[in-house]
């Protein structure tokens, strides 16, 4: 490029020096990510007693967890795009405040429809937090190897967060309250808030003052939350019902839409530069695929443990410990350590099939299998993949793209997450109770005493788990196949992967990592 060139567009070589505090910063901003991820799962834990409590019905017992679900999925863009409008450091804080307040309502809650009020209000915020801390070290972090150790850290608690929130919901549920699960929240929200005021300095510049596209806003709202709905109402309801297949049409609708006002508006809420590059479209298909795979892995491993092992809640978060430490390993020690030095698919691919590998061992669940014999095993492996694969990931995904287009980027890997979890929940939810179904009415017949009865009852849901779980294999192959077809960018610094078409444009990007304005 040109000196002309490179005046006339804004886009400069050599960045502004970077930031003194960047380190500190990432404390706040990893423990501000800790806590959402926490969220996702820590509340599962403390559903059951929270249902009793407040006298939340079977039916809708759904809604606490939907509801957040909802929000979160179907607000992510337009939470990106407020960072980039309002600042992201501006915008971190305020989503930390508002999750906290929406926390405080959770704990506090004197009935059900208090609690689906504040955990849809959880949603809101959290929308606007999560795409706020991962654009901040997109723009914070521009050195390759300095960006390698911090993405390593954040992926690593965005990998295994969700199974902390297991064992730190266990503890509070046993002994202390339900309530406890979303009081939890408000420590975490206060000191990442204070610190990040204090500490984090956002680069000039990058932000996009743009007018909001609002239709983009509108049509991309409503249609990931008739998506996210339709696969939570699938799992509940069947694939046939009116209002599923009603949901799955009209987000189809609402989302084509949206691309075509996105093709043709002049400041368009996701500019379709950020998805149709070759390098970042292949990540957010390949992550969502996998977090299919992992949704679906957390939750029957869970019921596994609990119900045909008879574990406690804190002996079953104790239990998920290997595949946390394998996701810790594989994020800092190996992806953030090899990242600087191969090309990223040659981490996410095998990342994933690691992890493939690791889900095959878990194929062979039975109702007295051995924990150390293939439960600790198949867990390490997982995690270590996944962690391996998800470091480049969240690196690569906003890698060159421009600053004022940073948190409509960071959306976009926080949405491919929340779908990818919302279609895992449900897909793998209804082919494990189909093939559970299938076994108990092959097996029932044999049984004739109420203790062969219940053993049956209990090979079918293993049975169940298993058959979900060959799926989640497949899926994980195809992630790989994904990540190492369609990412051809070389590694950071060192130039594309040629051949490709698309080698020049990823190259560009990869030497240019700040956008001035």
């Amino acid at each position: 490029m040109s000196q002309s060139a490179v005046k006339a567009s804004g886009v400069t070589d050599a960045p502004d020096a970077p930031d003194a505090g960047r380190w500190k910063a990432l404390v706040f901003i990893a423990l501000a990510q800790l806590m959402v991820v926490l969220d996702a799962t820590i509340v599962n834990i403390a559903l059951p007693s929270a249902q009793q409590d407040l006298g939340i019905s079977d039916g809708n017992r759904q809604w606490v967890v939907t509801a957040y679900a909802l929000a979160f999925g179907g607000l992510l863009l337009f939470g990106g795009r407020i960072a980039d409008l309002w600042g992201r450091k501006r915008t971190f804080v305020l989503g930390l405040a508002g999750f906290a307040v929406a926390s405080a309502l959770g704990g506090a809650a004197t009935n059900e429809a208090m609690m689906f009020g504040s955990r849809a209000l959880q949603g809101v915020f959290g929308a606007l937090l999560a795409p706020a801390a991962l654009s901040l070290l997109a723009v914070m972090f521009t050195d390759a190897k300095e960006r390698a150790k911090a993405f390593g850290i954040y992926g690593a608690i965005a990998g295994g967060g969700g199974a902390v929130g297991l064992i730190l919901g266990g503890f509070l549920t046993e002994y202390l309250n339900w309530r406890w699960t979303f009081f939890v929240n408000i420590p975490f929200a206060i000191v990442a808030a204070a610190g990040a005021y204090l500490v984090i300095r956002e680069p000039k510049g990058g932000r996009n003052r743009s007018p909001l596209d609002i239709p983009g806003v509108v049509l991309s709202t409503l249609g990931l939350v008739a998506l996210v709905y339709g696969f939570t109402r699938a799992e509940s309801n069947g694939w046939s019902d009116a209002v599923t297949v009603g949901m799955f049409v009209g987000s189809a609708v609402l989302l084509l839409a949206f691309v075509l006002v996105e093709s043709r508006v002049k400041a368009p809420l996701l500019p379709l530069r950020v998805i149709t590059e070759r390098n970042r479209g292949g990540i957010y298909l390949s992550l969502g695929l996998a977090i299919i795979a992992m949704f679906g892995l957390f939750l029957f491993l869970t019921y596994y443990l609990q119900i045909v092992k008879g574990y406690t809640p804190v002996k079953t978060g104790f239990a998920f410990l290997p595949m946390i430490a394998g996701m810790i390993t594989g994020s800092t020690q190996i992806g953030a350590r090899l990242m600087t030095r191969v090309a990223p698919r040659l981490l996410m691919g095998p990342g994933f099939l690691v992890a493939a590998v690791g889900m095959l061992f878990l194929t062979q669940l039975e109702v007295d299998t051995s924990y150390a014999g293939v439960l600790l095993p198949g867990m390490l492996l997982l995690g270590l993949g996944m962690g391996t694969a998800f470091m480049p990931a969240m690196s690569m995904a906003t890698m060159g793209v421009e600053a004022r287009d940073a948190g409509v980027a960071s959306a976009m890997v926080n949405t491919s997450q929340q779908v990818g979890g919302a279609i895992g929940t449900a897909l793998l939810n209804t082919i494990a109770a189909s093939a559970t179904t299938s076994y108990i009415a092959d097996h029932m017949g044999g049984a004739a005493s109420r203790s062969q009865q219940q053993l049956v009852q209990l090979e079918g849901q293993v049975q169940g788990y298993t058959s979900a779980i060959w799926f989640a294999v497949g899926i994980l192959v195809v992630a790989a196949a994904i990540a190492l077809t369609l990412i051809n960018a070389g590694r950071p610094g060192g130039g594309a992967v040629t051949g490709s078409g698309a080698g020049d444009e990823a190259e560009d990007e990869l030497r240019v990592p700040v956008v001035a304005h």
